[in-house]
């Protein structure tokens, strides 16, 4: 049987919360103070209560200084088993509340079943402890030094890849969409190349505007254009015996882009400004979320520059196509986010597990870890449910896995219903609801798209 402590200096409310508590099937104890409440959550015999619903207002201490003298050194973000009820629903009470471990708060005057409902909410969160850490143990412990995470085949091949090539000082292009962690490939690349004394530079091309990017990458001398009052060195001359890592590889103009190939090639370049070639012993990782082959039918990207990059080639999955690495991928963002400094690491049910491997992650493992970040500061450190997994937001995209769906048993008019329906609903956002618009840039008139808006309950 449950055990409930009601902790309230008014004997009327004790007795009512007794009464109709104990024809709830709970075990009811009784408390007149604060000392009473810190007695019985520090009985260590088997005596503790496993539920408090605790006044703000009573006699030698306060609810809250009973949370603040509850809470363990070192464990700020420790959720208390209490429940708060005051007559004072300010908003400094509740949210003090909850800063300190509080489970929920309830107002006076409140019905049975407000009381109820928090309560029945309590114990099914409590319950929910044993599974989260049968899940933890499944999982197993993980090397705390690793960086890319994931046990799925696909990223067996990518693990193959990189131990073949990361002491050899070939050029390599890692694929994928955006936030897939093209990044924290080249770093493991860099860093097992132990030889290799020196840093990993990294440059994002997308993030520099092409006046300045040649400069970035190359440096430039002093009075080579209005602002360079002093000689510069580039990116490549920094990581000189080390790496350098070219982001978003496919942003760079033409014209950047044919010196770069001459630094591919001769392994020197000169400053912006200046005439002595400047040698340099760099190994290049390039990464890139467009498809180059097609950037080079259009005339975007250079084919020589393209085989030079390409020399040895990686490829992200998306998270969508290694959903069985959610869980992994789940528990290290839990170790990385903690609720506060000197806090455990929050939990998760098996139920948001579940949702989070459902969802096709358009934003890919970095739309998962600012969802794991929002859902552990919403739980407070405590037990993740469902209820704080928030999957909307514009990067709620929907992607299409064809050939998932396929395999699932959809045929091709289940598929085309389904394209269908996502270009109505992107093109209505991208006009902003005008549909005469949004008929256009469809290539259809008006009362052929209210028709199709219509046909799908839009």
């Amino acid at each position: 049987m449950q055990r409930v402590l009601v902790a309230d200096d008014d004997a009327g409310i004790r007795s009512i919360l007794r009464e109709f508590l104990e024809d709830e099937g709970y075990d009811v104890d009784e408390a007149v103070n604060g000392a009473g409440v810190l007695k019985a959550l520090g009985d260590r015999d088997g005596g503790h209560p496993d539920l408090v619903l605790m006044d703000v207002v009573m006699p030698d201490k306060t609810g809250l200084d009973v949370l603040r003298d509850a809470g363990r050194p070192g464990e700020p973000s420790r959720q208390l088993p209490v429940i708060i009820m005051t007559a004072f629903a300010t908003s400094n009470v509740a949210i003090e509340a909850m800063q300190l471990g509080a489970y929920d708060y309830i107002t006076k005057p409140f019905n049975q079943d407000e009381v109820l409902v928090t309560i029945q909410r309590f114990f099914e969160r409590k319950a929910l402890d044993e599974q989260v850490q049968e899940l933890s143990t499944r999982l197993g412990q993980r090397d705390p030094n690793e960086i890319i995470i994931g046990n799925s085949a696909a990223m067996q091949e990518v693990y193959k890849t990189v131990g073949r090539v990361a002491r050899s000082d070939a050029t390599v292009l890692i694929s994928g969409e955006t936030g897939t962690g093209k990044e924290l490939v080249a770093t493991v690349l860099h860093r097992s190349s132990s030889y290799r004394g020196g840093p990993l530079v990294k440059v994002n091309c997308a993030a520099l505007p092409e006046t300045l990017l040649e400069s970035e990458l190359f440096g430039h001398e002093k009075g080579a254009f209005t602002g360079a009052v002093n000689l510069r060195k580039g990116r490549f001359e920094m990581a000189n015996k080390g790496t350098i890592f070219l982001d978003e590889v496919g942003e760079m103009s033409l014209a950047t882009q044919k010196k770069l190939l001459r630094v591919l090639q001769e392994r020197e370049f000169e400053r912006v400004g200046g005439s002595i070639p400047i040698k340099v012993d760099v190994r290049v990782i390039s990464a890139t979320n467009k498809i180059l082959p097609q950037e080079i039918e259009a005339s975007r990207f250079r084919e020589d520059l393209f085989y030079r990059l390409n020399v040895i080639a990686i490829y992200l999955p998306p998270l969508r196509d290694r959903a069985d690495d959610i869980p992994l991928l789940v528990e290290h963002f839990l170790d990385k986010h903690r609720y506060a400094a000197g806090a455990g690491p929050a939990r998760i049910s098996q139920g948001a597990i579940r949702l989070l491997m459902d969802h096709e992650w358009p934003g890919n493992v970095r739309q998962l870890e600012n969802v794991i970040e929002r859902a552990t500061v919403l739980s407070q450190g405590g037990v993740i449910t469902e209820e704080h997994v928030d999957l909307s937001g514009a990067d709620n995209r929907r992607f299409i896995d064809v050939g998932q769906r396929l395999r699932k048993g959809a045929n091709l008019t289940e598929l085309l219903v389904d394209v269908e329906r996502q270009a109505l609903t992107e093109a209505i956002a991208q006009t902003e609801g005008d549909c005469i618009a949004a008929a256009a840039l469809l290539g259809i008139d008006l009362p052929d798209l209210q028709a199709r808006m219509t046909n799908f309950g839009m």
